[in-house]
């Protein structure tokens, strides 16, 4: 008997994505209870990239393939109508958000990110616009995020230059369960004693502004010209809805926590409001779901795993397997970026 070509929807089923882990000399060596994961020899783990364009797809039909590749084979059953075309689509990757678990043992570089036009004016496709959900923090955590008012740029090179450059910084203290913005432009650290969800726009673009005596590069030129003296960043306060919690509703995307009691369907994940029906990523920041539906295997989301929910994905439901925290991440395309 001749089996049946698979349907569009269930090729584009959602799959769990495997994470990367990137090794920094800030980082740690104990990645546990989030990931399984020691690394007993070597530089320790900073960052576990969870959407990579190099991060592979761990279940369904693409098992095996690149996120990258799956972008640029299909965009529209990936993102949508919102898929980019024309110079976006030229200019390099597809997957518009680069989403990472930061674990900081030591302190990260005080550094800035460029927006969209000065990206572009050196030659990138898009700026670097992020945010930070705290997943754990210890007694004491902070990032900087920001600089204290009247900091002027003359401030920041002559902190640079005699290493007393965090005097300008403004310190932000952290709490599991909050939310920082961080757009472009904004000088900020992340300093030890925290666990990072961040999510940011998909560019690794970072300008060292001051790095510890570590060694490492700094881009003190392209940090200046960078820098905002005000920006918007700072902590977000959570808004409650029926069945959500809206934690960033920004320019870039859309990040939630999505009550789910026992099961939710999955034409209930977005907000009746929500036009953004395309692309979505579903992340256990506690417990474990199931995901299921018509036409596709069962995908378990662990603890720290995610999921990609490709727009063309055919209808199925979350199960809460116990003590789940849901985060639902959707990218967001500002007008002209299309």
């Amino acid at each position: 008997m001749a089996i049946p070509p698979q349907s569009t929807s269930s090729a584009w089923a959602p799959f769990r994505i495997a994470p990367r882990f990137d090794k920094r000399v800030w980082g740690s060596r104990d990645l546990r209870p989030w990931y399984n994961v020691v690394a007993e020899t070597g530089e320790p783990i900073g960052e576990a990239w969870l959407t990579g364009d190099d991060c592979v797809a761990a279940t369904g039909p693409h098992t095996g393939q690149t996120l990258g590749a799956l972008f640029l084979e299909n965009p529209e059953a990936l993102l949508g109508p919102a898929a980019p075309r024309g110079g976006e689509a030229a200019a390099g990757s597809l997957s518009p958000l680069l989403i990472k678990v930061i674990f900081a043992r030591e302190k990260l570089s005080v550094q800035v990110h460029p927006d969209d036009a000065m990206a572009q004016k050196h030659g990138d496709p898009r700026g670097k616009t992020e945010c930070w959900y705290v997943l754990a923090a210890e007694p004491g955590a902070q990032v900087a995020c920001g600089l204290k008012p009247g900091v002027t740029l003359d401030d920041i090179q002559r902190g640079i230059e005699a290493g007393t450059l965090e005097e300008s910084l403004n310190a932000l203290d952290l709490a599991q369960g909050e939310m920082v913005y961080v757009d472009a432009g904004t000088v900020h650290a992340i300093w030890p004693g925290s666990i990072l969800l961040e999510t940011q726009q998909n560019c690794d673009l970072t300008y060292r502004m001051y790095d510890y005596g570590r060694g490492r590069e700094l881009h003190i030129k392209r940090s200046l010209e960078a820098t905002r003296l005000v920006t918007r960043a700072g902590k977000v306060p959570a808004r409650s809805f029926p069945g959500r919690t809206i934690l960033m509703d920004g320019e870039y995307f859309r990040i939630e926590r999505i009550a789910v009691d026992g099961s939710r369907a999955s034409s209930g994940l977005p907000d009746q409001d929500d036009s953004d029906r395309g692309l979505q990523y579903l992340f256990a920041a506690g417990g474990s779901a199931g995901i299921s539906g018509p036409g596709f295997d069962p995908v378990e989301l662990p603890r720290g795993g995610i999921l990609a929910v490709p727009a063309a994905a055919p209808e199925f439901a979350v199960r809460d397997l116990g003590s789940l925290d849901l985060i639902r991440i959707t990218p967001r395309w500002p007008e002209g970026n299309q």
